[in-house]
Formats: C-alpha cells, sequence, structure tokens
C-alpha cells in the first residue's frame, strides 16, 4: 500500500506548519483546511486515508466534523486537540474518532498513531477475509470461536471471547466503555462499566501471561485499546 493522503484540519498556523512538515519530511502526502467547512468539503471531494482534526475550530465544534464525516465515510480520524479532559476524549471517540492526541505533543508520536491507523487502513484495503487474526504469538480463530497464545488453546469464557474479539477487529483503536458495552451487553449501564473492568482485567492475564508483551492498553477513565504487536 502506498503511504496514505492526510487531511490536516487545524486552523492555528504554527501548529498547522508542524504537522504538515513533519509529514513533507517523512514522504507523506497532504491537503490543508483551517475550520470545519472546508474540512468537510476537502474529505468529501479529495476522500483522504486519514484525517487528524483539531476540535477547537472557528466555525463549528469539530464533534460536528466527525459526525458529519462519519454519516458517509468511515475514514480514520485522529484528533489532535489541547482538550485533555476525560469527557471531551470520550465525546470525540464516542462521535466516531479512532484516536486522540493531545496537545502539545512530539512528532514521533504523532508519526507513531499515524502508522497505526495505516495498519488497520492497509488490512481493510486489501479486503481480507481470513477467519484468523494474528497479532504477535495471539491468534483468534474466529471460525473454531477458538483463541491461542503460541499455539496453545486459551480457555476464555464466552464473554472474554466476545470481548477479545472486538478489541481485535478494531485493533490499534480506542474503544470507549460505552461503545464496548453497547456491542457486549447492549446497554451501558454503570454496573455494565463495572463488570466490563472485570472482565478486561481477566482476559489481559489469560492472554498476557508468562510474557512482557502488552496486548490490551487502558486509557482510564475512558476504554481499552488492543495494541499491535510485531
Amino acid at each position: 500500500m502506498n503511504k496514505p493522503i492526510i487531511l490536516v484540519v487545524e486552523d492555528d498556523a504554527p501548529v498547522r506548519n508542524l504537522i504538515t512538515v513533519t509529514l513533507k519530511s517523512n514522504a507523506y502526502k497532504f491537503i490543508t483546511a483551517n475550520n470545519g467547512e472546508s474540512a468537510i468539503m476537502q474529505a468529501s471531494s479529495h476522500n483522504p486515508d486519514v484525517v487528524f482534526l483539531d476540535l477547537g475550530l472557528p466555525d463549528m465544534d469539530g464533534i460536528e466534523v466527525i459526525k458529519k464525516i462519519r454519516s458517509w465515510s468511515n475514514m480514520p480520524i485522529i484528533v489532535i486537540s489541547a482538550r485533555s479532559e476525560d469527557n471531551d476524549k470520550i465525546e470525540a471517540l464516542d462521535a466516531g474518532a479512532d484516536d486522540y492526541l493531545t496537545k502539545p505533543f512530539s512528532v514521533e508520536e504523532l508519526l507513531a498513531r499515524l502508522r497505526v491507523v495505516s495498519r488497520r487502513l492497509a488490512v481493510m484495503q486489501s479486503g481480507n477475509q481470513s477467519s484468523v487474526f494474528t497479532n504477535g504469538s495471539l491468534s483468534i480463530d474466529y471460525a473454531a470461536g477458538c483463541a491461542y497464545k503460541d499455539g496453545v488453546e486459551l480457555h476464555l469464557t464466552p464473554m472474554e471471547y466476545k470481548l477479545l474479539c472486538l478489541l481485535a477487529q478494531n485493533i490499534g483503536k480506542v474503544l470507549t466503555h460505552t461503545f464496548i458495552t453497547g456491542k457486549v451487553w447492549g446497554s451501558s449501564m454503570e454496573n455494565d462499566i463495572a463488570s466490563l473492568r472485570v472482565f478486561m482485567a481477566t482476559l489481559r492475564k489469560k492472554i498476557e501471561a508468562g510474557s512482557d508483551v502488552q496486548y490490551i492498553q487502558t486509557h482510564i477513565g475512558i476504554g481499552y485499546r488492543m495494541l499491535k504487536v510485531e
């Protein structure tokens, strides 16, 4: 897959320049927008592969931009914002953002987040319908309904298996508590979130036992992400 085309939506010129210079020096193609209306127009007309989106735009809130893009496209959206409260992150992720990077940020972290969504984008575009998911020494045979670690079957409860599959199908993406409980339990009551924490703890122990590899990353107060393991 060729390197993706990035739509950079940022009204702060110095930040926009930092991002575009970083992309250019790493051989990424990009287009820019400095407000929400322009962002939606660029997204619809150029169909970029990935969007870097600031939330504090002069004409509309970035959350509205996410919702509008999500009404017709699943293109990965990485929010880059000075808003650091958990509620802001949760709102953006629940609206359809794939990731959330808080300002100030390092260019190394920016590129790392981009690589993560690029890998997921490559899988989506390949149309790979394999019934087996592999991530490091972890594998899931969807057809058989089994998960393995180093070739040995993991003894997972039905709920643990369901959570593992949901994380695997969204590898690299932060999934909020609300998203996960809605998918798994069909609701997002407080007791569902409490149960989720328990199931995630037991799932992590089973898939990470005996190794230093971290497969599931906890975003405190927000949710969980499955990390890509080489």
